[in-house]
């Protein structure tokens, strides 16, 4: 069964109509990417999932119920978080306050502690550095706390937009293990990703947007061994 699904989505900026009818799916426990050049759409896509954005057309569902037109934070609140491309956290905030202030839906201090536990675990540096500005924190750190930020509303489906935009070869690799962790132990993601060897090698499933539409689906493996998808993303002649 799909966890998410869209159905014919346009979306909007004032009259530049970003998405075109797209329709995809993403079923529980997958990992499935977008790629595609910069302006494809990609980003609009998950901030039309998480109703940063919403669809002027078409229909976003969550486990089978109609969220178009739902607020943000409800849609945070019924279990999918975005991390945002290019980290958006709080510079001037301390690491430990960043992740507080992903946790504004959780119930009480007792689910705050174990979802702060849970965080620390899978980024030991932001244990270390818990008290240290956010904006002191090096990209990869930076990077770390977001994706824990996301993950401290204890989401089902998580949005990820260019996690490895910016960072070192050695991190991106970290910061992709950290994935398909989190994907193990039961998250079901959609990544946007500009790197798309390395996106479409640990995907399920992938999709390719081209101005505002779906060109091509398929499993990752399927395309990684596309002709136009070689020539056009992975730098091959």
């Amino acid at each position: 069964m799909s966890v998410l699904s869209l159905e014919t989505i346009h979306t909007y900026y004032g009259n530049i109509h970003a998405v075109q009818g797209i329709s995809l799916h993403v079923d529980k426990g997958e990992i499935v990417t977008l790629i595609g050049a910069n302006g494809a759409g990609k980003s609009t896509t998950l901030k039309t999932i998480s109703g940063i954005t919403p669809a002027r057309h078409g229909a976003v569902s969550l486990n089978g119920k109609d969220i178009t037109h739902v607020p943000s934070h409800q849609i945070v609140a019924m279990g999918i978080t975005q991390v945002p491309e290019g980290r958006r956290i709080f510079g001037r905030l301390t690491v430990e306050e960043n992740l507080d202030i992903g946790a504004y839906s959780r119930g009480n201090r007792d689910e705050f502690n174990r979802a702060i536990e849970r965080v620390y675990s899978i980024f030991p540096r932001l244990k270390e550095r818990r008290k240290q500005l956010g904006g002191t924190l090096s990209g990869g750190e930076q990077q770390m706390l977001a994706i824990g930020r996301g993950l401290m509303s204890h989401p089902s489906v998580l949005l990820l937009d260019e996690p490895s935009m910016g960072l070192a070869p050695i991190l991106v690799q970290e910061i992709f293990a950290t994935v398909q962790k989190l994907n193990e132990e039961g998250i079901t993601i959609l990544l946007v990703e500009q790197n798309a060897q390395l996106a479409l090698s640990i995907c399920n499933r992938g999709y390719v947007m081209q101005s505002g539409e779906i060109v091509l689906e398929g499993t990752g493996q399927e395309l990684l061994a596309d002709e136009t998808v070689r020539h056009a993303y992975l730098g091959e002649e």
